[in-house]
């Protein structure tokens, strides 16, 4: 809610914020947790034993990647749930927003290593790597990197202009 001069009080903006980054894991949640369901599955398929021994290695990256990312993307709600009496939303908010932020660097991981071994398993560990990279490459740009170029820009224009620090977004 806005008052008269158009701004939100401290509480209502940590209310939004809350709910903004709540709403935010509820759509990264559920593809980590399908890509955590077939990795489970993965090993019991016939033709995981004929995988060599970097494969092994390289799934079982993706499965730890996924698994740290999955507990990390939950963390926020349990913490929430545990501390939400606490009467303390800003900290809670900053540290969901890292764990939360921790959380799509491990799936970055985990989905560049799935795509590495399917590529490797379908073609050969060149197309593997070279399409892993790629992955990678543009999670990095479109999950951090326009983020972060954004940012940058935006301080840099607002100084070259006669401005104190950066401004409010």
């Amino acid at each position: 809610m806005v008052n008269e001069t158009g701004e939100e009080s401290t509480a209502e903006r940590l209310d939004r914020e809350l709910v903004e980054l709540m709403q935010e894991i509820r759509v990264l949640l559920p593809g980590v947790q399908v890509m955590f369901a077939f990795l489970l599955v993965v090993p019991f398929s016939i033709g995981f034993k004929s995988v060599t021994g970097a494969e092994r290695a390289l799934y079982f990256v993706a499965l730890a990647a996924t698994s740290v990312s999955a507990v990390l993307f939950i963390a926020p709600g349990a913490r929430h749930r545990a501390r939400f009496r606490d009467r303390d939303k800003e900290a809670l908010i900053v540290s969901s927003n890292l764990l939360t932020l921790a959380g799509t660097a491990f799936l970055a991981v985990a989905m560049a290593a799935v795509v590495v071994l399917i590529g490797d398993y379908i073609y050969n560990w060149v197309v593997g790597i070279a399409s892993g990279l790629v992955t990678f490459a543009l999670i990095a740009w479109f999950w951090y990197g326009w983020s972060l170029s954004r940012e940058h820009r935006d301080r840099t224009t607002f100084r070259g202009r006669g401005g104190r620090g950066t401004p409010k977004t």
